[in-house]
């Protein structure tokens, strides 16, 4: 049995099938009724999400301002750049059961293919990272959100980075900075390897091209009047919310004052901490743990993280434990996260427990947390025993 098992996971048909399949379900589930956001409004489609980015493409196209409510369209905000609108006029011309379909399956395939395209992973491991995220992918992709994508190009630059192929590496970073400006961090991963120069140029071409997208469809004088739009709607977006973050957790179980920019600088301050040892630098698992403590710090700093944004920390969660040794801690934090992060939205929590526990006390967060800390702690004690983590 158990060696029946290790070849199932081990199956990369059976585990990309797995990925279609869900995709595909998501999308019909989204395909279906409608929804209303608050009590007596107006009904909008359940792919709400996917409607505001494909949508978005008209609006550029006819000089409309991206960054204003648009209500005969979607409900709320598109919060993106001109540029992803861009790329999202090859889903606009296409039904919406088609288009939604193919955006859940991009965002489920892309990180899968990135996963399977880490070095040094066994296809068991590969598998199982899969296999441990798709509850988390999925409820992502029944949001139609693009937090997959997000995962996987940051998933996929390291994998670039790792065999010499900078130009590819930038342009992941950089079209996922496009996306969510949290990207950004990703960068940090070059440090770490040769050829910063050319790493620098080729960020420099990709970003150009990308700011210079919108001008194949307006004029430079309404591409001034986005830009602008654009950032009075990211200025104004550090509301009251803390999210599913170290912000929101440290207000929920400690009622402490929170000032986000004093947190997010601490995070950096820890995030860097085990840079100070160059000579790790040249380390796998060093480069790789780095990986990981990125993928769970966008989401763990950001004051705007909701449930379907772990999808990005999940999958740095399940990196970070196929490679760890597995003692009773490590063991522990991983139940942890499957559990309360992945699990506790689900039905198979109550919605009494959901409600009156899971959400107020930020739950889904917490392991994710203490994970991120662990990492760190990995990274400061780094030792090597046949690529496995032994801290």
């Amino acid at each position: 049995m158990k060696e029946w098992l290790k070849t199932t996971i081990s199956n990369q048909i059976i585990i990309a099938s797995l990925y279609v399949l869900f995709a595909l379900i998501a999308s019909m589930q989204s395909l279906t009724g409608t929804k209303t956001y608050h009590e007596g409004g107006r009904p909008y489609n359940r792919y709400n999400n996917y409607t505001i980015f494909e949508k978005s493409f008209e609006h550029l196209k006819n000089n409309q301002d991206l960054y204003v409510l648009h209500p005969d369209d979607h409900w709320d905000l598109y919060k993106y750049t001109p540029a992803f609108s861009v790329f999202f006029g090859l889903f606009n011309a296409l039904p919406d059961w088609l288009g939604l379909s193919l955006w859940n399956l991009l965002n489920a395939l892309l990180l899968l293919a990135a996963v399977y395209y880490l070095p040094r992973l066994d296809n068991y491991q590969k598998g199982l990272v899969s296999l441990i995220i798709l509850i988390e992918l999925m409820t992502c992709m029944q949001n139609s959100q693009s937090n997959g994508l997000m995962a996987g190009l940051i998933v996929f630059s390291f994998g670039l980075l790792e065999r010499n192929k900078h130009l590819w590496a930038a342009f992941c970073v950089v079209f996922s900075v496009f996306i969510k400006l949290f990207g950004i961090v990703a960068f940090a991963l070059f440090l770490f390897y040769p050829q910063k120069w050319k790493s620098a140029l080729y960020t420099v071409f990709w970003t150009v091209l990308l700011l210079a997208s919108p001008l194949l469809l307006i004029d430079l004088d309404q591409y001034g009047k986005l830009y602008h739009s654009f950032m009075n709607i990211l200025a104004n977006d550090h509301d009251a919310s803390l999210g599913l973050s170290v912000m929101g957790w440290l207000q929920a179980w400690f009622s402490v004052e929170v000032n986000k920019q004093i947190i997010v600088i601490s995070g950096i301050v820890i995030f860097l901490l085990p840079f100070y040892n160059f000579r790790n630098y040249r380390e796998y698992m060093f480069r790789y743990l780095l990986l990981c403590s990125i993928l769970l710090w966008v989401i763990i700093f950001n004051h705007k993280a909701e449930s379907p944004t772990f999808i990005i920390a999940m999958t740095g969660v399940a990196l970070w434990f196929v490679k760890a040794e597995k003692n009773a801690l490590n063991v522990a934090l991983f139940i942890s996260a499957f559990v309360l992060t992945t699990l506790s939205p689900t039905d198979l929590f109550p919605r009494y427990v959901r409600r009156e526990f899971v959400e107020p006390l930020v739950l889904k967060a917490v392991p994710c947390i203490l994970i991120w800390v662990k990492i760190i702690y990995d990274m400061l004690t780094l030792k090597r025993q046949d690529d496995m983590i032994v801290a």
